[in-house]
């Protein structure tokens, strides 16, 4: 059995130090942190803390954007953003822009979100963090000063699937726990070897996490998630990924 409890009474996040401010928090308890225990931060507040807002007005329009937001009925600034957050377009129809993000994942608009970002005289995005398995590394790092407890840490954010309606968190970046728990090989209850069952192991924290945290209003952007059995490991986020070979949505 495990439990999510949410980590309550955090500002809303402008910026600042989210390592410091998280691991100041968890140092006051409750929840707190105890031995094992895996931390869950959204990507909005790390990327909020990075820099990584940009207002359109300030964003120079190519004509391969402007060309595909006519295709995809979008802000040509936003098309602009995604394809340099981008490093391939998958799909492009009205009303949808799936791409190939830098960092490996295929996800909608490059993970380029609008939402929960607080009033302001302009229109803005924010952008996934630079690198969130670093990230990840800092808020691990920076609970363990604080407390002597290193937690693992995962960095949320929401996706949608293939075939699937809706969306659940999954994990962009991971430091601690394994991101693939990989049983092939192994025998079932029955003595059957497994063949190809490999647990995401970073994506169910996640979503389990994001129950709790919500999509919405709730204002709730970090979770610990207590009594999972798992061993510090050093696979990130990108041991997720599926290699572009195997991808069949290409």
């Amino acid at each position: 059995m495990f439990s999510v409890f949410p980590v309550g009474d955090l500002p809303e996040f402008h910026g600042g130090d989210v390592p410091s401010i998280l691991a100041d928090r968890l140092a006051q308890g409750d929840p707190g942190l105890a031995p094992g225990d895996i931390l869950v931060v959204t990507q909005k507040i790390v990327s909020k803390s990075e820099g990584r807002m940009v207002a359109l007005s300030s964003v120079d329009i190519s004509d391969g954007a402007r060309d595909l937001a006519r295709q995809t009925h979008k802000d040509p600034a936003l098309v602009e953003m995604v394809l340099r957050e981008s490093s391939d377009v998958v799909r492009a129809v009205p009303n949808v822009l799936i791409t190939r993000h830098r960092l490996g994942h295929v996800m909608a608009n490059a993970g380029i979100d609008a939402s929960n970002l607080g009033t302001c005289g302009e229109e803005k995005v924010l952008l996934l963090p630079e690198d969130p398995d670093a990230s990840a590394a800092r808020i691990a790092d920076a609970c363990h000063a604080r407390t002597g407890i290193r937690p693992g840490v995962i960095i949320s954010d929401s996706f949608g699937r293939p075939w699937r309606i809706g969306t659940t968190n999954v994990a962009i970046g991971v430091a601690g726990p394994p991101a693939v728990i990989d049983e092939r090989g192994k025998p079932d209850r029955d003595g059957r070897i497994m063949q190809v069952t490999q647990i995401a192991f970073a994506d169910a924290a996640a979503g389990a996490a994001g129950l709790a945290m919500g999509e919405g209003p709730e204002g709730l952007p970090a979770c610990v998630l207590r009594g999972l059995p798992w061993q510090h490991g050093d696979q990130t986020s990108r041991n997720l990924l599926r290699p572009a070979g195997e991808d069949l949505f290409r």
